[in-house]
């Protein structure tokens, strides 16, 4: 079995992949600063918690946008899993080329999703990962990897509000029935952001798909928040929440 890890901003997901299967996931916070043996503790814990021995972990493999804590990490999967992990970036084989002015630049979650995306669903495509921000990348016909865009997350959004207008609370993020469901300041931010982030999404789609003159291009959705914006517009072909994990894996068998 494989260890695939996506450390983000936010969170670090975890899942245990048997193939293209997702046998267990568990989540923390990227945050919180922790030891090496703090990590290893905690990783065992979780694998031995959901039924997983640590020596069925075959191989490791890390997408991260967060290097100040790599070495951690990784020090503490060799010590307390016992391999070495393949950490995603310049050197590691994709089978996307990265057609950008600083490929190097390039976040290895947004490589990783896009292999995923093109794999999986085929090309022209792109990938929309509702997370910390919200990245829009886009496959082109020939399988490359062509840049994309990126936007403040939800969360970051309705933070925004409350944390700079003094009346304004802090909420849940959901999307309203309606449009018109604002008969209070709780309503009236949910359905601002939602809808307004909805709108975000159906004109980038709609530019992209205009400019590059492919109105079939396959778009797929992941992150923690896509759901909410896939359920409010039929823009997103597909919701894969565990497309990035996936992704991991096919990395992992073109590498190992």
């Amino acid at each position: 079995m494989l260890l695939t890890i996506d450390i983000g901003n936010t969170n670090i997901v975890m899942g245990v992949m048997k193939g293209m299967e997702l046998v267990v996931s568990f989540r923390m916070t990227t945050q919180i600063p922790r030891t090496s043996d703090e990590y290893g503790i905690t990783m065992v814990e979780m694998l031995r918690n959901k039924g997983i021995d640590i020596e069925e972990i075959e191989a490791a493999i890390i997408s991260s946008v967060v290097p100040n804590i790599m070495y951690s990490l990784t020090n503490s999967i060799k010590k307390y899993i016992k391999k070495t992990p393949l950490i995603v970036g310049p050197g590691l084989k994709t089978g996307i080329p990265i057609r950008t002015d600083n490929p190097k630049a390039v976040g290895a979650d947004r490589i990783v999703n896009c292999v995923a995306a093109y794999e999986l669903y085929g090309a022209p495509c792109m990938a929309i990962d509702f997370g910390t921000s919200t990245t829009y990348d886009i496959v082109n016909e020939k399988g490359e990897f062509i840049g994309g865009l990126i936007t403040p997350g939800i969360r970051i959004s309705a933070d925004a509000m409350w944390q700079r207008a003094a009346q304004l609370p802090d909420m849940e993020i959901r999307r309203p029935k309606s449009i018109l469901d604002c008969k209070n300041t709780i309503s009236s931010m949910q359905a601002g952001l939602v809808y307004g982030y909805i709108g975000q999404v159906e004109y980038i789609v709609k530019k992209v798909k205009e400019e590059m003159g492919c109105p079939d291009m396959k778009i797929i959705a992941t992150g923690g928040l896509a759901k909410i914006i896939k359920d409010g517009t039929d823009v997103i072909d597909e919701y894969d929440g565990l497309l990035t994990l996936k992704g991991l894996y096919l990395i992992y068998e073109k590498n190992k």
